[in-house]
């Protein structure tokens, strides 16, 4: 086992499957006390419930803000979009981050060290492939709250960075998405894709691995694609 983080407190959203089980995996590889959470055990979106489980654990020294996605919603135009819809999707994406940064700041500041890493989406610097308006703009909003904290955090010794992930098979509704593309579709997703394959949860994981390591230490603020090359396109 790596000794880079033996010690550290981390806690990681959205572990149910895919991303969020392997970036806990992977931090409990490399030494980290792992609180993995997922709706069925914490509402990211009510500031009390997140507040108290923090409080319950003691001081956090990383935090992955995995949990998001589409809440169940596909493409509708965007006139037929509800409040409640639009606000579900930001919520689950944008909201969730702000209150679970916002409740693990203070022990970071006090202990003058801290690791953020927020999965944003390839949609948020380009466009959603499900046309869900809600989506893209989250994730877009997810990388500028990147920026925006690690120029406010980082005089503390905190760093903020981001992932874009690309096309990543890891939860039901990716599943849900590649199998509605047929054969054609698929074979279109993955030919746009420079090294001509879908993502892993790993590669994710992996990018988080540096994001928290000590190799690190001197990057804040940025935003990194991991989709194969997709983003070229």
């Amino acid at each position: 086992m790596s000794a880079s983080l033996e010690g550290k407190v981390a806690i990681v959203t959205g572990t149910a499957h895919g991303i969020g089980a392997a970036i806990a995996a992977m931090l409990e590889k490399e030494g980290a006390r792992v609180h993995g959470i997922d709706k069925d055990t914490v509402d990211v979106t009510d500031s009390a419930a997140v507040n108290a489980f923090v409080d319950t654990i003691g001081g956090t020294d990383i935090l992955v803000n995995n949990a998001g996605g589409v809440v169940g919603q596909v493409h509708h135009p965007l006139e037929d979009i509800s409040d409640e819809e639009w606000q579900a999707v930001v919520d689950a994406n944008l909201t969730s981050t702000f209150k679970c940064t916002r409740a693990v700041i203070p022990a970071m500041r006090e202990r003058g060290w801290g690791r953020i890493v927020n999965i944003s989406s390839g949609a948020g610097r380009s466009v959603s492939l499900t046309g869900i308006q809600a989506y893209a703009s989250s994730k877009a909003a997810q990388i500028g709250f990147t920026r925006q904290m690690a120029h406010e955090l980082g005089r503390h010794g905190i760093t903020v960075n981001c992932i874009a992930p690309g096309f990543v098979l890891s939860n039901p509704t990716t599943i849900a998405q590649w199998e509605s593309y047929g054969e054609e579709g698929q074979a279109k997703l993955v030919e746009a894709i420079a090294v001509r394959r879908l993502g892993q949860p790993e590669d994710i994981a992996n990018g988080v691995r540096f994001f928290v390591s000590p190799d690190a230490a001197w990057v804040s603020g940025q935003t990194i694609s991991i989709d194969g090359g997709h983003a070229l396109f």
